[in-house]
């Protein structure tokens, strides 16, 4: 059986599996579903320091991205989009969708943005209804330091959309305390559940800013506000998946029960790392580093798709290359959630090892030695 060791869907855990299999009630009538659904809310917003909203929608991750876009943008807002990579760069589309100004604030996608630099530009353009930013950009494995940032935009009145999908319940995220306006989420990468959901923390501000809109927002399925009056009203504005949402209830109850997730991710992350670097091999950023994905250059000579195949092939373990601009010049190992654990990162190095020794690439350390030596694990 192929064990998935992606930056997301990753490994399930049975009880997550299970609890998605259980008998459903009708989620358009029953108000023990309500009930459920608020006290799953109310879990993550205690979980990311939210004195806002949290809301759970019926849709992969990116229906998150696109519905805080929908809510805030009016036509001709103009919108900060930090551009560090793919994915941050792929907020101009959702923005000029709905008929707002994307106005590019592109930086060197081998490094974080810094809060200082930012502050600089802002002080010469500021005029920004909100800025959207990716806490972990995924094809890159790139670290923006989101509690930096986000109080620089909040000093002038710029709200903020943070993409956190594949850093949140692996790295810190302090809602509050980082001045954020709209985070989301979604239900398959950290937490560790299938891939059909997305969440969304909204603060007081955003939700003003929602309500206070001249026009109406140019989607319904993509509408935040559709859901604001959901608990008062028992109503939802669309019939909710029920079974995946007691898995993700399922899966927040196991994050909620282990004392150190965040350490967890911290100490594989680094061994990752260390074991990679220390074979020769090349990280694609030169800092910023996800402790939820790690995403190394291809080594001169080979291809991704030489690497990816044999790895499955041979060792039964799928890791990813990526695309856009990082097409055929990367791999990446996903050490987020359920993969985030000492047997699997192990058997994914030694896969690696093998594989790059098979089609010829001199390694200059172990990598199974180093990474257990980091990971502190024997």
């Amino acid at each position: 059986m192929t064990k998935i060791m992606t930056a997301g869907p990753v490994q399930v855990r049975e009880n997550v599996r299970m609890a998605r299999s259980l008998v459903t009630t009708n989620p358009d009538v029953d108000p023990a579903f309500v009930e459920d659904y608020k006290a799953l809310c109310d879990k993550l917003e205690k979980i990311m320091n939210c004195s806002g909203t949290a809301y759970i929608m019926g849709g992969e991750g990116i229906l998150g991205l696109e519905a805080a876009c929908a809510s805030l943008t009016e036509p001709g807002d103009r919108v900060l989009v930090m551009d560090n990579g793919i994915f941050g760069r792929g907020f101009d589309g959702f923005v000029s969708m709905y008929g707002g100004e994307p106005v590019l604030y592109t930086k060197d996608y081998h490094k974080p943005f810094d809060a200082d630099e930012l502050r600089a530009y802002l002080e010469q353009d500021h005029d920004f209804k909100y800025a959207t930013l990716v806490h972990c950009d995924t094809p890159s494995g790139m670290l923006n330091p989101i509690d930096e940032l986000c109080p620089v935009l909040a000093e002038y009145g710029i709200m903020s959309v943070v993409d956190s999908v594949s850093a949140m319940f692996g790295e810190p995220v302090d809602f509050d305390g980082s001045c954020i306006d709209i985070l989301c989420g979604g239900s398959q990468k950290c937490l560790s559940a299938p891939p059909g959901l997305t969440m969304v923390w909204v603060s007081d501000k955003a939700m003003d800013a929602m309500c206070s809109r001249t026009t109406p927002v140019a989607s319904f399925y993509a509408n935040i506000l559709t859901f604001k009056t959901y608990y008062e009203d028992k109503w939802f504005p669309y019939t909710m998946p029920i079974s995946d949402i007691m898995g993700l209830a399922a899966a927040v109850d196991n994050y909620l029960a282990e004392p150190d997730v965040i350490g967890r991710h911290a100490r594989f992350g680094a061994a990752t790392r260390a074991a990679v670097t220390a074979a020769g091999l090349e990280m694609y950023v030169k800092e910023g580093y996800s402790n939820t994905v790690t995403v190394i250059n291809v080594p001169e000579g080979i291809t991704d798709r030489q690497i990816l195949d044999t790895m499955l092939e041979d060792y039964g373990i799928m890791i990813t290359g990526a695309f856009d601009v990082l097409a055929g010049k990367v791999i990446r190992i996903g050490h987020m959630g359920e993969n985030a654990n000492y047997e699997d990162m192990v058997e994914t190095m030694k896969a690696l090892q093998g594989t790059l020794t098979k089609l010829g690439v001199n390694l200059q350390a172990d990598m199974v030695e180093v990474f257990k030596r980091v990971a502190g694990i024997e």
